[in-house]
């Protein structure tokens, strides 16, 4: 139970990362700064999205 509660989180972590780098793009942050922000963000967001799904798919629970 504990590694679904873990993906949980990671899910939520990289749906967070990834509309902070969505609300960046569209507000048009300018300079190098704000591209690496963008790109930052979103790879991580991808990675705890992807890894938290992933916890949340393989777990199996069992019987107590």
């Amino acid at each position: 139970m504990e590694k679904r509660i873990l993906g949980i989180v990671l899910s939520l972590l990289g749906v967070v990362g990834l509309i902070i780098a969505a609300v960046q793009f569209i507000n048009g942050t300018q300079g190098t700064r704000g591209v690496k922000s963008i790109i930052i963000f979103a790879l991580l967001g991808a990675i705890f999205f992807f890894s938290g799904i992933g916890l949340i798919k393989n777990t199996k629970d069992k019987p107590s």
